[in-house]
């Protein structure tokens, strides 16, 4: 019966869900100045009856919804902030703010947080607990984020969530299936720059310089070892190099190279054991060709790991409101995700949701600027994190009970 209202109260607000996710679409904003975003959160949630505060790392919202019935808290989460890419998509509602777009569907995860809120808020008779709707900017700001800001302005001050969920659109899988894993879901995404120096002089005279580019060559091909010979093959672990620049001109010995690339890792000890080696491999190696590095390595998001028991709250409440096959087997990709930060403090889940194209040729990667979503997914997306905020305080109630 309950699962019905919730379906039911979704599909009467399907159309505002999807206007809500093309219009933060055409008005996307970087990290730390999603203040037109925050307005139009805070206007949608007054308008379905939503109490909200804000003032939580600059444009955070949260929205409370407080059950008729006492009980325990979750929190749900979306996050708000778009991606300094120029969209080459060519639908009616594209990014109508140059070099912006909302390439990794927080948009959608948005307006799916308002429509759950909507739906909770007319559900409030028949809810035990509260339910927090956690509005974050700055996901894509690594490795700052804003999950840690939010928390230490005080967003969990007066309520404490026992659990929290988060949401993501997810282009491999299609509508209807839910993406679930019990522990390591993504990556720690670490950053680095380093900046090699050697000594310039003509190309024609190259005794008399010592070559930046030769020194980060050798350099680049060492820190592939570091995976390859000093973690076990059934731990992950990647080094990337991202950016290469150097030089001057054909005829110039070049005195300073710089390489910026990231590290991503699942098990802390993995992560440990990748630094240190990342460490010793620059140094040992450019002193071996007397030059010198400066090197700035930016420790990122922790891996999200979910907590076993409430991944098999969100499968059971999947396969309950959808089908035993809405959950079908994943594996856990090494991209970071700053709802890491809220998992090494409370317990909960990050979820993804099956957002494919009926179209697959037309399907874009997350961050690609021809990324799409497949709307229909939307409404699924808001009822289910309804439910499953629902099922939830269900389940936390017979352990209060219990105890």
């Amino acid at each position: 019966m309950i699962d019905s209202l919730f379906n039911q109260h979704i599909e009467s607000i399907q159309d505002d869900i999807i206007f809500m996710r093309r219009h933060l679409h055409q008005y996307p904003e970087l990290s730390n100045e999603e203040y037109q975003t925050s307005a139009y959160i805070k206007e949608k949630l007054t308008q379905y009856g939503v109490e909200w505060q804000d003032g939580f790392a600059k444009t955070g919202v949260l929205g409370i919804i407080r059950g008729n019935n006492p009980g325990k808290t979750v929190a749900l989460r979306a996050d708000i902030d778009a991606l300094p890419i120029q969209e080459t998509n060519d639908h009616a509602f594209i990014s109508k703010h140059s070099g912006i777009m909302h390439a990794c569907g927080h948009d959608a995860h948005t307006a799916m947080l308002i429509g759950t809120g909507y739906a909770l808020q007319q559900m409030k008779e028949h809810i035990a607990g509260t339910v927090l709707l956690v509005f974050q900017p700055a996901e894509e700001n690594s490795p700052i984020g804003g999950s840690k800001p939010m928390m230490e302005d005080g967003v969990f001050s007066t309520y404490t969530p026992d659990v929290i969920y988060g949401q993501h659109v997810w282009p491999s899988l299609s509508v209807g299936e839910i993406g679930i894993i019990d522990k390591e879901m993504m990556g720690a995404s670490d950053r680095f720059c380093v900046e090699i120096s050697g000594s310039g002089g003509h190309a024609s005279m190259p005794q008399e310089g010592n070559d930046a580019i030769i020194i980060a060559n050798q350099v680049i091909s060492a820190l592939q070892t570091i995976v390859s010979r000093n973690i076990n093959p059934l731990d992950a672990a990647v080094v990337t190099i991202g950016r290469i620049e150097g030089g001057y001109r054909y005829n110039v010995i070049p005195d300073k190279v710089t390489v910026e690339g990231t590290i991503r890792t699942f098990k802390p000890e993995v992560k440990k054991k990748v630094k240190e080696r990342f460490f010793t491999i620059i140094e040992q190696t450019v002193a071996a060709f007397n030059g010198t590095a400066s090197i700035d390595y930016l420790d990122g998001y922790p891996a999200t790991i979910n907590t076993p028991e409430w991944a098999q709250q969100a499968r059971d409440t999947a396969q309950r409101m959808m089908s035993p096959s809405s959950t079908p087997y994943v594996e856990p990709v090494l991209a970071g995700e700053d709802f890491a930060r809220y998992l090494e403090q409370y317990q909960g889940a990050f979820l993804w949701l099956g957002t494919r194209l009926e179209n697959q040729e037309e399907q874009r990667a997350l961050h690609d600027s021809g990324f799409q979503i497949n709307e229909t997914a939307l409404p699924i997306g808001s009822a289910f994190m309804a439910q499953l905020a629902f099922d939830t305080l269900h389940t936390l109630h017979h352990y209060s009970k219990e105890e």
